[in-house]
């Protein structure tokens, strides 16, 4: 699997180097990184950065990890200089694997939709490829960081992005607008953020540490004709979560769609 060549070390490349690096799965010097601007992670990790065509030879695992405008250009820059039996892994939101194997020379491809929890080994990432060389690739490289789930479609990648690459966003962005219901009800700005993200982030550690649905969770919370089946009724309402979601999550994976053409 290693030498490694990480194109591209910011918002997400960063994350996946300091989750290799606490898992302690990737070694810096199995690690290259190649990016005009490294992020912090990756300046710290102790990795070859830059590294040289003749050292981008030795790579066995690719991962692309740049953004989906600039993909193109990245595997122009390297796909010469790269071993024939490399494996590429791409994270490019959208992107098909044929179209990817093509700019790298017919190489083989895995693709994932991780997310920037794998930073902190709390990872969730979707994985396929239609070769299983390179899908065991991918899972070796995913598995230290956090959950891996493998599809059989490359086409249910835009959902897993719509359902699991983009929502850490929607989660940050449910809590930011609790901490403003929390200030229109009266709470100081300080204690409605405090409160916000330590329900949410403690609901969260529950759910993953008992294992039970998230269904089931919110009916062992919710008395009958208490506060909180008030607010459910809310949110769970015609108008509420559900469709809401639904509706959300089908614009990501059109966007996904649309970035791949």
């Amino acid at each position: 699997m290693t030498p490694i060549l990480l194109l591209g070390a910011g918002r997400m490349g960063g994350a996946l180097v300091a989750g290799w690096r606490r898992a302690r799965a990737v070694s810096a010097q199995d690690l290259m990184i190649r990016d005009p601007a490294p992020g912090p992670e990756a300046a710290a990790s102790g990795a070859l950065v830059d590294p040289s065509p003749t050292d981008m030879g030795r790579a066995r695992t690719v991962v692309l990890a740049v953004k989906p405008q600039i993909w193109r250009e990245a595997a122009a820059a390297v796909a010469p200089h790269l071993h024939q039996d490399a494996i590429v892994v791409s994270i490019v939101a959208g992107v098909g694997s044929e179209v990817i194997s093509a700019a790298f020379g017919g190489r083989r491809v895995a693709r994932v939709m991780p997310t920037t929890a794998a930073a902190i080994c709390q990872g969730a990432a979707s994985v396929y490829a239609a070769d299983p060389e390179a899908r065991a690739r991918a899972r070796a490289l995913f598995e230290p960081l956090g959950t891996v789930a493998d599809l059989d479609d490359e086409d249910l990648l835009h959902a897993a992005t719509a359902v699991s690459g983009s929502a850490p966003a929607y989660l940050y962005a449910f809590v930011e607008a609790l901490e403003a219901a929390g200030v229109s009800l009266g709470l100081a700005a300080e204690a409605a953020r405090d409160l916000a993200r330590a329900t949410t982030a403690g609901a969260a550690a529950l759910m993953a540490e008992s294992g039970a649905d998230a269904a089931e969770l919110r009916r062992q919370v919710t008395s009958p004709a208490g506060t909180t089946e008030a607010a459910l009724k809310v949110l769970l309402g015609e108008n509420g979560l559900e469709p809401l979601l639904k509706e959300a999550a089908a614009a990501a994976a059109q966007r996904s769609r649309e970035l791949g053409r």
